[in-house]
């Protein structure tokens, strides 16, 4: 097999899964013009909206600038693991999970060289995943499967925050304590200057704030995905072209792939009547248990189509992000910057990730 086929597989393994599945199950169904029904447009160019603007925000550095001006306050190694915790907790319910780790996984390590603290690296970069996946789970634009549940599933916004903030306030207990546990040491000066590399740009700025907030419209069900998107890529063509470059194309493609897969598998009766029948009144189990298999976001898009109970599957998909390495593909971000950097610590990495996941997910999954 050709070396660069076998690079993007292993890469894209989850956009290559989808791809085997949605042929496979085309093999059953063959294509007709039901297939242009299966995919929701409307999550997908959402999506990309979202994806463009915080890219475009991400290339500015305004996240960097405001961790930079927070941490310049910092003179001790727990308040500065709190605020490292924290950012991407808060900002991953706006910016999505895997935008706040891509953003404050480097970022951290590069504050905690600066500080002369390398020893914190894993118990902090483990909480900035924990704390990426689980703010996230707050809002529906926070990540890839609450912006498709929510949007299917008719909620309000409202609605939709009530439901996970019980499980939103028990995490930030548990990443406060876990970051109050840290050694109380002094740490060396850590002037904004020596972390932010780059100077903003106002103007792009406000283009990108804007975009974000014609998003949330959309979110807020006030205005159609379609003149977003559009909105947003005419102002990416006239003005930062390289934006295109940054958005991500295999995640689009991987929903697309698997509403195929998702809308075939409707018309077998077999299938659908098995699972309909294991999933009934067990909707978060079964999301926690799929997920750790499959990945949160291909489980929510899955085992939608055969349960209209959404607050359990939102729940469950949610929650079914903790757990083992694979049931959020964000936590892959954090896992990958560990093993390219600090080959050495990929053990005590993984270990401390998994018993930290398992137990938060043992704790939350008891709240009903």
């Amino acid at each position: 097999m050709n070396n660069k086929l076998l690079a993007f597989i292993k890469k894209e393994t989850v956009l290559t899964a989808a791809f085997v599945l949605s042929v496979i199950s085309a093999c059953i169904v063959p294509p007709d013009k039901k297939y242009i029904s299966y995919i929701n447009w409307n999550t997908l160019l959402l999506l990309y909206s979202l994806m463009a603007v915080m890219a475009g925000l991400q290339k500015l550095g305004l996240f960097r600038q405001i961790g930079s001006l927070l941490l310049s306050k910092t003179g001790r190694a727990r308040p500065m693991t709190l605020v490292l915790v924290f950012l991407p907790f808060f900002f991953s319910m706006f910016i999505t999970n895997d935008v706040a780790l891509i953003t404050f996984v480097p970022f951290a390590i590069i504050v905690l060289r600066i500080a002369d603290q390398e020893s914190l690296l894993v118990p902090v970069v483990v909480l900035q995943t924990i704390a990426a996946n689980l703010g996230s789970m707050l809002t529906p634009m926070g990540n890839p499967q609450n912006l498709y549940l929510y949007g299917i599933s008719g909620m309000s916004p409202l609605a939709f925050i009530r439901l996970l903030l019980p499980h939103t306030a028990v995490a930030a207990a548990f990443l406060f304590i876990s970051s109050l546990l840290i050694k109380n040491t002094p740490v060396k000066a850590l002037p904004a200057e020596n972390i932010s590399e780059n100077s903003l740009d106002g103007k792009l700025c406000i283009c990108y704030v804007t975009g974000f907030l014609i998003c949330l419209l959309c979110v807020a069900k006030l205005l159609p995905p379609l003149v977003a998107a559009a909105a947003i890529t005419i102002f990416l063509a006239l003005r930062d072209r390289s934006i295109f470059k940054k958005i991500d194309y295999p995640l689009l493609g991987t929903f697309a792939l698997l509403f195929i897969f998702i809308g075939n598998i409707g018309r077998i009766d077999i299938f659908c009547n098995f699972l309909e029948s294991a999933i009934e009144g067990n909707e978060k189990l079964v999301a926690v248990l799929a997920s750790q298999v499959i990945s949160n976001v291909p489980a929510a898009l899955l085992l939608s189509e055969f349960t209209k109970n959404w607050p359990a599957l939102i729940v469950g998909t949610n929650l079914g992000g903790l757990g083992t390495l694979i049931a959020s593909m964000a936590s892959l971000i954090s896992y990958k910057q560990i093993t390219a950097q600090y080959p050495e610590k990929k053990g005590k990495y993984f270990i401390l990730f998994t018993v930290s996941n398992f137990l938060l997910l043992g704790i939350l999954f008891l709240i009903p």
